[in-house]
């Protein structure tokens, strides 16, 4: 019921218009202001580094329910568009029909998303046969019925803040699982699954790489290193390049956890790899305990460029005047969405009117959003 409440008014979410503040400065950060949701406030902020927003982030709330989404693009901005306009609705879909939120249901939405990205590829091949190579990481959130749900593909991640013992402090609890070679657990996952391929995982100038190609085991898209027919293509050899492939290197099996929320469970922080390549766990998790809530997704994300400034010798004022696309040498696209937890019956005494749906979509392109320049899908709208 929670769900079905929730998402009923999807088109509206995804056909709606894209809006919130600028970036006090930085034309390539955006952030939304301070908005209620089932059990407390959620904060989101979003930073472009490369030439085309490759990130994608969407909050969707009711009285009853919460749903939260990070993708996170590689090789384009073609998939994490995608999946910001498909999962959600097909997580409506099986959770209709099944009468609500489960691991299976999740599931079930991730592989439709899967298969209807790749028949947009197939049916995409003679003129952009370059879309087989664009994938995205996905990281969803559900809260419903005092249940969260943490589903994950790649190196986005989400962190809960609990509070600590002594009632003062704050504790970090990571909620979802890397899929990256850097870690040596996925590359034994990999050298397990390919016993006969030595070079499953290839070491290259002190960055792992799956067949010497991508860090991520696990993503939607990535088409070409899923189905070795189209890799072995030769319009795909000719215009990207040629991948050698006897089986799929890659899934889009999420892992998923399910834990009940407990009443120290402060916030959670949903984010890409651009603030985690930057922060610890515990440094995000202590920023969001000792600071105001309003701007606190923005705060970590400036937080996150100072040290990428840190680390060149730079200030935060050098990074925010250079081009998008140039930035990204510097550091990554960057969304951040912080959700708080003060209660964790939903409709009980929701900030949100019983029958609204707020549905907060980051823009697709900042510097497009904030240079009010239209940004048009790549893809048909299915």
């Amino acid at each position: 019921m929670a769900l079905r409440a929730c998402l009923r008014p999807l088109e509206r979410c995804f056909l709606g218009r894209r809006g919130g503040g600028g970036g006090g400065g930085d034309g390539l950060l955006w952030h939304s202001e301070l908005k209620p949701h089932a059990c407390g406030d959620f904060s989101i902020a979003v930073v472009q580094a490369n030439h085309s927003l490759e990130d994608q982030g969407q909050v969707v709330a009711s009285p009853f329910a919460t749903y939260v989404g990070v993708y996170d693009g590689h090789g384009g901005p073609d998939a994490s568009r995608f999946v910001s306009s498909r999962l959600f609705p097909h997580l409506h879909h099986f959770a209709s029909e099944q009468g609500g939120l489960s691991t299976d249901v999740i599931k079930k939405a991730f592989h439709a998303t899967e298969e209807e990205f790749l028949h947009l590829v197939k049916r995409s091949w003679l003129s952009r046969p370059q879309i087989a190579s664009t994938g995205s990481c996905c990281l969803v959130g559900a809260i419903a019925d005092g249940m969260l749900y943490v589903a994950n593909l790649g190196d986005s991640r989400a962190v809960l803040g609990l509070q600590g013992p002594d009632g003062r402090s704050v504790v970090a609890e990571r909620l979802s699982n890397d899929h990256n070679v850097a870690l040596e657990e996925v590359r034994r996952e990999l050298k397990q699954l390919h016993p006969d391929d030595s070079h499953i995982v290839v070491l290259n100038r002190g960055v792992w790489r799956i067949k010497g190609i991508i860090q991520v085991s696990r993503s939607i898209g990535d088409v070409y290193l899923k189905r070795p027919e189209l890799s072995r293509d030769p319009l795909f050899q000719h215009i990207v390049s040629p991948v050698p492939l006897k089986r799929p290197v890659m899934t889009s099996e999420p892992s998923i956890r399910v834990r009940e929320l407990r009443p120290q469970d402060l916030f959670i922080i949903f984010a890409s790899d651009g603030l985690w390549e930057q922060l610890s766990d515990e440094a995000v998790v202590d920023i969001v305990f000792k600071n105001p809530r309003a701007g606190i997704a923005k705060r970590l994300v400036r937080a996150a460029l100072n040290e990428a400034a840190k680390k060149r010798e730079m200030r935060y004022d050098d990074i925010k005047r250079i081009e998008k696309g140039i930035r990204r040498h510097f550091h990554d696209d960057i969304t951040v969405i912080v959700i708080y937890l003060d209660h964790h019956h939903q409709g009980s005494s929701s900030k949100l009117k019983r029958d609204a749906v707020d549905c907060t979509n980051a823009p697709v392109d900042i510097f497009s959003h904030n240079s009010d320049q239209s940004e048009e899908p790549l893809w048909p709208v299915l």
